[in-house]
């Protein structure tokens, strides 16, 4: 649960500044939301949780 409130934080965070900097359009920001509600419900919803539960795994692992 931790992880998916920090994707959410960071994910709202790059959207607001792409929004405001990067010449994203809120036309395009509220398509993208749109498109992570309809994705969430989807049937590949799961398999996008799998890879991303693994990615965060692998980058914890990551020794610097």
């Amino acid at each position: 649960m931790a992880i998916n409130i920090s994707a959410v934080v960071l994910l709202s965070i790059l959207a607001i500044i792409f929004v405001q900097k990067g010449g994203l359009k809120t036309g395009h920001a509220i398509v993208c939301i749109l498109l992570g509600f309809y994705l969430a419900s989807s049937s590949i919803a799961p398999t996008i949780n799998d890879v991303t539960k693994n990615v965060a795994q692998m980058i914890s692992e990551i020794n610097f």
